[in-house]
């Protein structure tokens, strides 16, 4: 089993940390350090006064239970946002991608300083800026109203990605972001154009939206050491799951954020993940021009035939997500969705039979449903301590954003029917993405097989107990996930 401090066969492997003294004794300290416990993790209770022993019903009990609560709950949480990014056609400006680009790290920052009442609150600021929207009169106070839009909007889905890094095992996340994150805008892919005209009659959005907000600020779930939604035995045993899954047990405690630990978040997988998640951004958000065009019909058969390749990529999202999960394997999860919109893309340049095309675009909208996913997947769990992991879970989907801007430029209006040039460079896109994600994996594969040879033991020497706490995904103890 793969995990962050996992070897072999055993389950989770806790590491004790040297005192400053023995850290420079390197002799003795790279076969002090680590103690391989028995099929259970043992991990020190919050309380720091036993030893805390994690039971695997106990344990299966409360992973089901935060299922039950928190993905239910984030989709409801997410839905606004999608349905007025769809109708307005948000996502696909230069300013609002600005917005996000400005908005995303800060709210994440301040959502691990302060907590979920955070995310409740720029739940209700979009609500509240949607509401106003309605006795907009003016230009200026459109272009007001939109800034406030995206400041709201930006900080939402990294703050729901964080929280669920918060609960989750890093081995676990996948499958979560994968239903939420995958499904979620796939249906509503599926079902926009049917709900658009009906969705756009509902002028009180705003107030809906805001009603959300206010519920959330008294039913969000809190950090897990603190959250009212588990009783006090399943609060230690979150906390436990969160700690035999580091390589230097904190007992839960949040780092404190310093500029050094934001700098190191953008390192290569990071930069990696967010490059590849943009080029698909590009790639995926080019479709909504690219798959009307080859339906020639009249607008309701057009509408009902764009529903089927996204209802292809809800099934395939799971299905994908799952088999990550099942084969604790990111890189090939993502290799086999990114080669359908190869192939898509391919069959798209290489022929201009109506037929083909729409063939084609099964492939194409199936494999860019679980891939953007599976980038903020990868990042965030390789990304330690809470810090990285709040900035990277907000930097790939707030970069790349930028991809969706690009895509507008791709696909115009003298290059229709055929859009040549637009698939072309969304061929290309596809086939980088495939390289660079297939080169970052081979570099974690080498970057683990060091650490496995204590190639990287020296970086423990000289540090304090707050320094090993803060190396996170730089600890020699840490394993990245392939």
């Amino acid at each position: 089993m793969r995990g962050t401090v996992s070897r072999g066969n055993v389950v989770s492997t806790v590491h004790f940390v040297p005192s400053p003294q023995q850290s420079r004794l390197p002799q003795t300290m790279e076969k002090k350090q680590s103690v391989e416990l028995m099929e259970k993790a043992s991990v020190e209770s919050p309380s720091n006064d036993a030893n805390y022993e994690i039971d695997p019903e106990a344990e299966r009990k409360l992973v089901r239970k935060l299922d039950w609560i928190l993905l239910p709950l984030f989709t409801l949480i997410f839905q606004p946002f999608i349905g007025t990014a769809r109708l307005r056609a948000l996502s696909k400006q230069a300013m609002d991608v600005l917005q996000y680009i400005v908005a995303d790290i800060p709210s994440n920052l301040i959502l691990k300083r302060y907590g979920s009442t955070w995310l409740a609150i720029l739940v209700i600021g979009f609500g509240v800026v949607a509401l106003g929207s309605a006795f907009v009169t003016s230009y200026q106070g459109l272009i007001v109203t939109r800034v406030f839009l995206g400041l709201t909007e930006g900080g939402t889905l990294p703050g729901l990605v964080y929280i669920l890094a918060r609960y989750y095992r890093r081995k676990e996340l996948v499958l979560r972001i994968g239903i939420f994150f995958g499904l979620s805008p796939s249906l509503a892919g599926a079902f926009g154009g049917l709900l658009a005209s009906g969705l756009l009659r509902v002028k009180d959005i705003g107030i809906i939206t805001t009603v959300i907000g206010i519920i959330l600020l008294f039913t969000i779930p809190g950090d897990p050491s603190t959250t009212r939604m588990l009783t006090e035995e399943e609060r230690k045993l979150a906390i436990a799951r969160l700690d035999a899954d580091q390589a230097v047990k904190n007992q839960g405690r949040k780092e404190k954020t310093t500029l050094k630990l934001v700098m190191r978040s953008f390192n290569l997988t990071t930069i990696v993940c967010t490059l590849c998640f943009m080029m698909l951004n590009l790639s995926f958000q080019g479709l909504s021009v690219f798959l009307p065009t080859i339906i020639n019909s009249r607008t309701i058969q057009v509408q009902l035939r764009t529903v089927p390749p996204y209802l292809v990529s809800a099934l395939w999202s799971v299905i994908n997500a799952y088999a990550s999960f099942r084969f604790q394997n990111r890189f090939i999860a993502i290799i086999s969705s990114v080669a359908l919109m190869v192939i898509g893309y391919a069959i798209a340049v290489g022929t201009t039979d109506p037929h083909a095309r729409y063939a084609a675009c099964f492939l194409m909208v199936a494999g860019g449903g679980p891939s953007g996913p599976m980038f903020i997947t990868w990042g965030t769990e390789n990304a330690a301590p809470d810090t990285m992991r709040a900035v990277v879970s907000a930097t790939i989907p707030g970069i790349g954003a930028l991809g969706a801007v690009v895509s507008v430029w791709t696909y115009i209006s003298t290059d229709a029917p055929n859009y040549y040039r637009g698939n072309s460079a969304n061929l290309g896109t596809t086939t980088a993405t495939c390289i660079m994600s297939a080169l970052l994996a081979l570099y974690l594969h080498r970057e683990n097989k060091k650490r496995e040879r204590g190639e990287r033991d020296h970086i423990l020497e000289g540090k304090s107990q707050e320094e090993l706490e803060q190396l996170g995904c730089r600890h020699p103890e840490f394993r990245y996930q392939l």
